[in-house]
């Protein structure tokens, strides 16, 4: 499936009505389509059938995300390898961002897949803008659920960085904070503690954002205890 067929394929199947129902859940309607994470699933599938050379694919990656269409980007992330997606290139992307469910769908399905991802996600976590920090955080939790044999100290030296943004009042921020401690806690035992303690400690923080985060971490993982 060549680049314009998929733009075309994407038209099709624009709806207004699913446009305002994303938008109520937070997501940007802007060159928004209207169609579900399902769907693009199952049309990322269709590409990578027709698609067996993984420099094509990760042409067509490219394409798709320069198109700024909001469904492409997130068939991008599911379609693109990630030994050909280098440094530039995820900076670049993830500095494009601008509504989560793009955020999280390119960081579980293909960022947290390259080598840099740890590190990528500290720098992303310091930068100002705020997809840009979702996206830092939002690696973090899916490192924690997908990276298996990462050394425990790995997910520990993220904790300053979960505690320094805790205080973060936006919503996309906070929450994707809340996520990679939540997330962290539950990958074992040991982290488990360690995350309840962290929790304990945000939440004496005179912020009404770390707060939050940690009265609902602490609500979820502390039930994890043994």
């Amino acid at each position: 499936m060549e680049f314009q067929e998929i733009i075309k394929k994407l038209k099709k199947l624009e709806s207004r009505k699913n446009i305002e129902g994303m938008a109520r859940f937070g997501i940007n309607p802007k060159n928004t389509l209207g169609i579900s994470v399902t769907t693009l699933r199952t049309i990322a599938k269709e590409i990578k059938k027709g698609t067996v050379e993984k420099a094509k694919l990760h042409q067509i990656a490219l394409q798709l995300w320069k198109s700024e269409i909001h469904e492409a980007r997130i068939l991008a992330g599911l379609v693109d390898i990630p030994e050909f997606v280098t440094e530039k290139q995820a900076d670049s992307w993830v500095a494009d961002l601008d509504s989560w469910d793009v955020c999280d769908t390119l960081c579980m399905n293909l960022l947290d897949k390259t080598p840099f991802a740890f590190e990528k996600a500290k720098k992303w976590a310091e930068d100002e803008q705020e997809f840009t920090r979702r996206a830092g955080f939002a690696m973090m939790a899916v490192l924690a659920v997908h990276n298996k044999h990462v050394a425990d100290y790995e997910f520990e030296k993220l904790f300053p960085l979960i505690k320094k943004y805790s205080t973060d009042e936006r919503n996309f921020v906070r929450k994707a904070v809340n996520w990679a401690l939540r997330q962290i806690g539950k990958r074992n035992s040991i982290l488990l503690t360690k995350a309840i303690r962290l929790a304990e400690e945000i939440e004496k923080i005179d912020s009404k954002s770390a707060r939050w985060i940690a009265k609902d971490a602490l609500r979820e993982i502390k039930g994890k205890e043994k």
